[in-house]
């Protein structure tokens, strides 16, 4: 479908599948599967990277691992509680993908590392290691109304499929176990890394789909520029390190152009240094990836080699920068405390360093990376994000798209700027009207899924109010709860009369390892439950989790919407594209100073969207000032105090006795640190009088 409406055929597609009994949506819907390839923002970003650049018809490629199975498929069980099953993306193949085996490089693990002088130098033997066949599988991505780019997945293969003696001697299973360690790297995407074998296998699918990606860059240089140096390579490529996922690209570039290629160590070091840009996404200390350095030696014991060189020159120059300031020096060391640090190796190297928003880019500046503003001022910038608002407007809310197109052309197809022509009817009563109806046959759209899916019956005349997002305590899902089970209290005594009707919808994945977030789902299906028993209650309120939140789900979900929820503590998310999306789509934003909620509320006007809360400065004052007392608030506030209490005293229903108790601790007490780290006490009722 996007392909389709990206070379302007939908309509052909539509009418010919027509004439074959067909229909274009429910195809989509059934028969393809969405690729499981990324974790929730950031995929989907990179997606929305490659529409871009396809639509601008600039040379570009996207590398990435061909997953067998995506992230997981989520299913919730009669109490509430996330289940995680496979998600066999490729169980009947995937049409458009061509593998190319001509292309395929050999990735290298594990081994011994010689060092040999020789005539003409020093060269590096790399002898017992474990080879793994990377083979590419390429997807084309449309641009609209032409131009073209290409995704490159690549997956695992052993460059022996059976070891025939050990199969011979009847050792069948051994005979096989070779092969299935090396084809676990494309096996399953974003394995739990929390035991060693988790984390090795992280590494492995790091370093191979990055060397991988690196090899095939200096033979496509090598084949369209063989009388040009390779210390010219910034002149012909950039190599985007969309997060630290890909940061070996770096040590990697460094082995090829000094072991293969020959180069000296200053020429290779200022081939990386103009090669490589660095875009951030998260201001979590938890999210920068770091690897111990004794099993980036064991697995990667050249590429270890390289990064420990990398440092000891950055430190140098460090020193020479800022002499006897070690404290500082050891924070921007890529490898300390027996730790590789991704984000430290990507801000060394790299040419540039992005932030995805212009508060993200402030807090990079001013706190996360603040000695490497210190130390080349001008080298993190901001750039927000975007999306493909295509696909979120033409693909996925046709009815809009048509009231749009009716109105000022289609003009904004190209240029999005142009949708400011539709402020002039903002006051069009007619446009009003036909709006408001476009509004309400989506949300009949959504609550025919609901029911069909779920067995649920929602009003469509009720207000949809949509939090959907990656699980997480800094996103604040649990503040949008406690404000419901304070509208809970508040009909029940009897004060809800005034309150219109609400459907308050949550979509959200948990990481399975994350047993706060997984409660914290099971805890929104416990609320559902007791506000569906009350009689009153029941009336004004309906809460209801979409399971398996993915792109499709979301194309029905996003035009639906009343209420955008991004409540994000200040100063947490980068930037969301969720905003965007919803806003789009006619949404009105409840929100944080946040991330792009900044810009959105630059672009609308604050008239155009409910801000409340603590700001990024505000929240990082609490934090260091040490002065948070969460227990005070719940003492002084009756409306919090009663909702945080349904956690404990009995009225939710629980698989086992006090099961939410230890989010009532970690809210009042804390779990081994700071009580209410996100803030949501702080927050309760800014938010609670906005929404309001």
């Amino acid at each position: 479908m996007s392909n389709a409406l990206n070379l302007l055929q939908t309509d052909l597609y539509q009418a010919a599948l027509a004439e074959l009994g067909l229909s274009l949506e429910k195809l989509e819907s059934e028969a393809e599967p969405e690729a499981g390839l990324g974790n929730g923002g950031l995929g989907r970003l990179a997606a929305c990277f490659m529409d871009s650049l396809a639509t601008l018809n600039l040379p570009a490629m996207a590398c990435g691992i061909r997953y067998e199975y995506g992230l997981f498929r989520q299913k919730i069980d009669e109490a509430g509680n996330q289940i995680e099953t496979p998600d066999d993306w490729l169980q009947n193949g995937n049409a458009w993908e061509v593998p190319d085996m001509s292309q395929a490089m050999e990735v290298r693990f594990g081994g011994t590392i010689k060092e040999v002088w020789q005539e003409n130098g020093l060269k590096i033997i790399h002898t017992d290691y474990q080879p793994v066949i990377a083979v590419p599988y390429d997807m084309p991505i449309a641009g609209y109304g032409g131009g073209a780019a290409t995704l490159r997945l690549w997956s695992a293969r052993a460059p022996q499929r059976l070891d025939m003696k050990t199969f011979q001697r009847g050792e069948y299973a051994q005979s096989a176990a070779h092969r299935e360690w090396i084809e676990a790297i494309s096996k399953v995407l974003y394995p739990e890394d929390n035991n060693h074998e988790g984390k090795m296998l992280r590494l492995r699918q790091h370093y191979f789909f990055t060397s991988a990606s690196v090899q095939y860059i200096i033979r496509d240089f090598k084949q369209h520029y063989p009388d040009l140096p390779l210390t010219m390579l910034p002149e012909k490529a950039v190599i985007h390190i969309n997060d630290t996922h890909p940061a070996l690209a770096i040590p990697e570039l460094m082995r090829i152009l000094l072991d293969e290629e020959g180069l000296s160590w200053s020429q290779a070091y200022d081939v990386c240094r103009g090669t490589f840009a660095y875009t951030n996404h998260t201001v979590m200390s938890e999210a920068l990836e770091k690897w111990p350095e004794d099993m980036m030696k064991e697995l990667l014991p050249r590429v270890y080699a390289i990064t420990r060189a990398l440092n000891e020159v950055y430190c140098a120059r460090l020193w020479e920068a800022f002499p006897g300031q070690w404290q500082k020096i050891s924070d921007m060391s890529i490898i300390a405390n027996g730790q590789v640090r991704m984000a430290n190796l990507c801000c060394a190297v790299s040419f540039a360093v992005n932030g995805v928003s212009q508060l993200h880019a402030r807090i990079l500046r001013e706190d996360v990376f603040r000695n490497v503003q210190s130390y080349e001022p001008g080298k993190i910038i901001g750039i927000t994000n975007g999306i493909t608002f295509r696909r979120w407007l033409n693909k996925a809310n046709p009815g809009l798209t048509n009231l749009i197109e009716e109105t000022i052309g289609d003009g904004y197809r190209r240029d999005a700027a142009l949708l400011r022509e539709l402020a002039a009817y903002a006051g069009d009563a007619a446009f009003c009207v036909k709006f408001a109806e476009v509004k309400h046959q989506n949300k009949e759209r959504l609550a025919k899924y609901v029911k069909e899916n779920l067995g649920q019956t929602i009003d469509p005349d009720s207000i949809f109010d949509v939090q959907a997002k990656r699980l997480h305590e800094y996103k604040r899902q649990l503040l949008n709860v406690l404000n419901i089970l304070h509208m809970y209290d508040e009909i029940v005594a009897g004060r809800g009369e005034k309150l219109p009707p609400r459907t308050f919808f949550f979509a959200a994945k948990a990481s399975p390892g994350y047993d706060r977030a997984k409660l914290i789902i099971r805890l929104i299906h416990s609320v559902a439950r007791m506000i569906e028993k009350h009689p009153v209650a029941s009336k004004k309120i309906k809460v209801v989790f979409l399971p398996n939140y993915c792109v499709s789900l979301a194309e029905t979900l996003i035009p639906a919407a009343d209420i955008s929820e991004q409540i994000s503590t200040a100063g947490k998310e980068a930037s969301g594209t969720g905003n965007m999306k919803f806003m789009l789509n006619g949404a009105v934003t409840v929100g944080t100073l946040d991330g792009a909620n900044v810009e959105i509320s630059e672009a609308v006007g604050m008239d155009s969207i409910f801000i409340f809360g603590l700001t990024a400065p505000e929240a990082a004052g609490l934090y260091r000032a040490g002065r948070y007392h969460p227990g005070e608030i719940y003492e002084q506030n009756t409306a919090l105090r009663c909702a945080l209490d349904h956690l404990i005293d009995g009225s939710l229903d629980m698989d086992y006795d006090r099961q939410f108790s230890s989010i009532y601790q970690s809210l009042l007490f804390g779990d081994y640190g700071m009580a209410d780290p996100y803030l949501l006490l702080a927050d309760f009722d800014a938010y609670r009088q906005t929404q309001r």
